[in-house]
């Protein structure tokens, strides 16, 4: 990422040292660079009309209006402005709200700095991050019985689902697969179809419930 064009994150949090510590180690990067801090979810959407940042880190416990909530006007009013929630919450219902909001990152406050800096590069680049301490339990913690293998899908189209809910763009999952970008393009049509689904958080809530985040085959 070249230093000329760094990514502008806006830091939101209601606690003054998390501020500081994000603020800390984001200055460090040279493909970061901090163009505010908000407090409230008030303050991150007046900021967001006035900075224009890339990306906005934002808790979930938030005063005024928590960050599920902001992210949903986000989503409507600033879309281009990508969410990524730093948060302790491990739990089912607050990971599929904020998809659903369409959060695009979900990283948990004790992760190590280097998985919130590949979080933020992830995003800024069009993908969806799930904290590793999350996605690897997720059968788990969303209770997925082995029912999902009765979905009206394929092998190969739930391959094609998966790895576009993880982020790929339709090219790189070509590539994965080793078929054409118009080949991906039939089978996502398709599946969509065949799940009733029309938006990216719908795809990717599909994909949490049945497990496959889990690991989508590449091969």
């Amino acid at each position: 990422m070249s230093s000329v064009n760094p990514i502008r994150v806006l830091i939101a949090d209601d606690h003054g040292i998390l501020r500081e510590a994000l603020r800390s180690f984001l200055q460090r990067q040279a493909e970061f660079e901090v163009v505010g801090e908000a407090s409230t979810g008030t303050e991150v959407l007046e900021k967001c009309n006035a900075l224009n940042p890339d990306i906005v880190i934002m808790d979930i416990s938030m005063p005024s209006m928590n960050g599920i909530e902001c992210a949903q006007v986000l989503r409507d009013k600033n879309p281009q402005v990508r969410v990524l929630t730093l948060t302790s919450f491990e739990d089912e219902e607050h990971l599929k709200d904020c998809l659903l909001a369409g959060v695009n990152a979900y990283v948990l406050k004790r992760s190590f700095s280097e998985d919130l800096k590949l979080a933020l590069l992830t995003v800024y680049r069009g993908g969806t991050y799930i904290d590793a301490a999350i996605s690897k339990n997720l059968r788990a913690l969303l209770k997925v019985d082995e029912s999902v293998h009765s979905s009206p899908l394929s092998d190969r189209e739930m391959q094609v689902i998966a790895l576009i809910a993880k982020g790929l763009s339709l090219k790189d999952v070509g590539n994965q697969l080793k078929i054409s970008v118009k080949t991906v393009e039939t089978y996502k049509a398709r599946s969509l179809e065949k799940l009733n689904l029309r938006s990216r958080a719908e795809l990717v809530k599909y994909a949490l419930e049945n497990g496959l985040l889990n690991g989508a085959s590449e091969q």
